[in-house]
């Protein structure tokens, strides 16, 4: 399947709260693909289908009877991931499910399972790695600027005001910043430097003294042998977080700091400031140590990712991020969960 000019891939979002409008206007970026259909039960949202000149369903039923798009980006709550995603699959038609893949890794795994079988691309929302600074950071590892990678260290320091949590859900158990925010970074990380194998975590409510973490510190194993360490808060005024330091989405002050550093043999690598710390000849921590920096083009990862999931409608590309990838993410951040509960070591291999 492919799209020609003035017949691009037809695309229903589902759910048309912040996140689904955000992919409207990805997809309205890209010359491949048109929105078709916005599926939403609340008859609100059909003012807004009307307004950018395409169908609205109040469910994926409704749309399914209508007619078949080409692909469907899921933007419902969490908790509806997974139906939401067999329904599609089961009709045929790739999707894009927003991080998380699911609720539950248990019912993640399902959607998965069910969509190798009939072959249907499920693709997970991880949009941060198509960012050209994570690809042109992939790269550099990957062509062995830093040596082999011993050791990692991961910062995500921000504060939501108080406001923020007059939604009562998000200080209940199923929020918190490592469910919400440190998700991202965990698959991040997974990507850049490898598989994780083991997890040991500790978690506090000390500022907030909610009924989730506020605050959790992590130790981190990967299968490559390299150990990692990361913060998370959503209670310190800090300019270490991906969103302050990538300049991803203009909603939030850029800083240029720094939040990931990774460390290898012949060098390290701040991200996203693309930094390397290297050593020409004898390395030695008394001989001095160069830094380079290297550009990287500019890039909006949410219109990258439209533009990648049309080739895989096309099948042109394979996921870059597949289901089994949101699930195996999902998979740390529930071992992250599990052992701030006990205080024991989580072993995922």
């Amino acid at each position: 399947m492919s799209s020609e000019p003035g017949n691009p891939f037809r695309i229903a979002v589902a759910g048309a709260g912040l996140i689904g409008k955000r992919h409207v206007q990805a997809v309205d970026h890209c010359d491949a693909a048109a929105v078709s259909a916005i599926v939403d039960p609340d008859p609100a949202t059909a003012d807004f289908a009307d307004s950018i000149g395409c169908d609205w369903y109040a469910s994926i039923s409704d749309m399914l009877c209508a007619g078949r798009p080409d692909g469907v980006i899921i933007a419902t709550p969490n908790q509806m991931h997974v139906d939401n995603g067999l329904e599609c699959v089961r009709a045929g038609i790739p999707v894009l499910v927003e991080k998380p893949i699911a609720d539950s890794a248990a019912s993640a795994a399902q959607l998965v399972a069910e969509a190798a079988d009939l072959d249907v691309p499920v693709l997970v929302g991880h949009h941060r790695r198509h960012n050209p600074l994570i690809s042109a950071a992939r790269q550099k590892i990957m062509g062995g600027a830093i040596g082999d990678i011993v050791a990692v260290h991961a910062t995500c320091w921000l504060y939501k005001p108080d406001d923020y949590f007059n939604v009562a859900w998000r200080t209940r158990r199923g929020a918190g910043p490592v469910f919400i925010n440190l998700i991202h970074d965990v698959d991040l990380l997974r990507y850049l430097v490898g598989e994780v194998i083991f997890v040991q975590a500790a978690d506090s409510t000390h500022a907030r003294r909610h009924d989730v973490e506020d605050t959790a510190a992590i130790i981190v194993g990967f299968s490559n042998g390299a150990l990692g360490t990361i913060s998370v808060s959503d209670s310190i005024v800090a300019p270490w977080s991906w969103e302050l330091t990538a300049a991803e989405n203009p909603a939030y002050p850029e800083t240029t700091e720094t939040c990931y550093f990774i460390g290898g043999t012949h060098g390290s690598l701040e991200i996203p400031k693309g930094n390397i710390w290297s050593q020409s000849g004898a390395r030695s921590w008394w001989r001095p140590i160069d830094q380079t920096a290297y550009d990287t083009p500019p890039g909006d990862p949410l219109d990258a990712q439209i533009d990648h999931f049309c080739k895989v409608i096309a099948g042109t590309e394979l996921p870059l991020v597949s289901g089994l990838e949101g699930l195996n993410s999902l998979k740390v951040i529930e071992a992250i969960k599990a052992s701030a509960r006990d205080g024991s070591r989580v072993d995922l291999l």
